[in-house]
């Protein structure tokens, strides 16, 4: 029998390079001919490998394709940069530090947590879904538009083969099957956030993560961007290499599912929170990959001080984000689009219209962009605002995520969050992190406290 390992195989990542190259502007026309001349194949479209395997001579082709591709510079370079004082530099309105820190509670620091499981949790069974698959379920069972937990009940037996649940969620986030918070890599990066800073405090290198990382994470639980990393750091490859070494999905949404805790330990101070997203993105992405994770701890930052509303945290964010970017178009089509159209689904085709051709599901541009649109139009409201980000499609246990830890935080404490919401998590989160399985929810909160009062 074969391994074919997900997200590593050089033949799987010469078509996710050749895309990335489209979108960042190099012409990669004569690598593509010879690619394809050779007999390669494009990027598998969803899942991390393609079958049957390629013989050794394609894999051989592919490496060197990948090392040749990677000295094509970007003509957005300039405009996209990965360096913090280069970014810091094409920021006009870098947040400014508060002349006296923020005071924030665990009580917030819960609604957070909570929030952040209670979206993930929403998305997880239609991860993976198309946009027509999710709407057709939720409707089947009367939830569109997407009010409640998504349920298996009452779909007609032809629906769900046409569209199946995703089949590592669907046993534990489905209406009927939920019973606590169940393991998800968007809650295993604020755990190991969480203990990073316990052992290297604020202060952390980016090569204290990686160690942290080859420590406590086992290689199977990484993906896309993370395991080319974990792949690289396995090689020999130092930070900041590791995340540019034969790494297509550098781009995507990786980073910014670890931005959460960078941002809630720095309550209205978002300036420091994206400074310290930075540290962590650059292990594994580059470019809008890292403002992902800059974009969502400055937004996060300022909701954590609890003296604005969800309008004035997407403001935050993007003041710590390159204005000419990709990254910063994708936030402000966002929220115009959302501002400008009252009905959601409308919303969301119109951003699926502009990237659906060319952006991968996990691809950070399109889900930042429905998730800035998801925030204006719930416009705080808690339930909305996690299941607008779910209803828009791509990757909708991510931007649940982000989105109910934004609200949660908005919101100001647990108890403020909707029974509906928070009951079925029963204050158990199950993890393969060490120290933290069937951790509580409150605990964490207490835990996390404790990093926003160290020095």
């Amino acid at each position: 029998m074969t391994v074919r390992l997900t997200w590593v195989q050089p033949e799987d990542l010469v078509g996710h390079e050749l895309r990335q190259a489209a979108q960042d502007g190099r012409d990669a026309t004569d690598v593509e001919r010879r690619w394809y001349a050779a007999g390669g194949s494009p990027a598998p479209e969803r899942a991390g490998a393609s079958v049957p395997a390629a013989p050794r001579r394609l894999r051989v082709l592919a490496g060197q394709l990948l090392d040749e591709l990677a000295l094509r510079e970007s003509p957005l370079a300039q405009d996209e940069p990965t360096e913090l004082s280069a970014i810091r530099a094409s920021c006009p309105r870098w947040p400014a530090p508060r002349a006296r820190p923020v005071a924030t509670g665990p009580d917030r620091l819960h609604a957070a947590w909570l929030g952040r499981a209670a979206g993930c949790l929403l998305g997880k069974p239609v991860e993976k879904l198309p946009l027509a698959g999710i709407r057709a379920l939720a409707r089947a069972t009367g939830n569109w538009p997407l009010t409640t937990w998504f349920t298996a009940r009452g779909v007609p037996p032809a629906l769900a083969a046409a569209h199946p649940w995703n089949r590592r969620s669907a046993a534990t986030s489905l209406a009927e099957n939920i019973d606590g918070m169940p393991e998800d890599d968007d809650l295993d990066h604020a755990l190991l956030t969480v203990l990073l800073l316990q052992r290297h405090g604020r202060g952390f290198s980016t090569s204290d993560l990686a160690g942290l990382w080859l420590d406590e994470l086992p290689a199977g639980r990484v993906f896309t961007a993370e395991r080319v990393a974990y792949r690289n750091l396995l090689d020999g490859v130092e930070p900041p290499d590791t995340a540019r070494h034969r790494n297509p999905f550098r781009e995507w949404i990786g980073a910014r599912i670890r931005a959460d805790v960078h941002g809630w330990v720095h309550p209205g101070d978002p300036g420091a929170a994206a400074e310290q997203a930075h540290r962590d993105a650059v292990l594994t992405h580059t470019a809008n990959g890292v403002y992902g994770a800059m974009f969502t701890a400055a937004a996060l930052a300022e909701a954590a001080g609890g003296e604005t509303d969800v309008h004035g945290c997407l403001a935050a964010g993007l003041r710590v984000v390159p204005p000419r970017s990709r990254y910063a178009h994708a936030v402000r089509l966002g929220i115009g689009t959302a501002r400008a159209e009252p009905d959601f689904d409308t919303v969301v085709d119109r951003l699926h219209a502009v990237y659906g051709p060319t952006h991968h599901w996990v691809h950070v541009l399109p889900n930042t962009a429905l998730l800035a649109a998801a925030l204006t139009h719930a416009d705080g409201d808690f339930g909305r605002s996690v299941c607008l980000a779910v209803s828009g499609g791509w990757d909708t246990d991510s931007n649940g995520a982000t989105a109910g830890s934004l609200a949660g935080l908005l919101a100001g404490r647990a108890s403020a969050l909707p029974d509906h919401w928070t009951a079925p998590l029963k204050n158990r989160l199950a993890t393969s992190v060490s120290g933290f399985d069937a951790i509580g929810f409150d605990t964490l909160a207490e835990l996390t406290h404790q990093e926003v009062r160290r020095p």
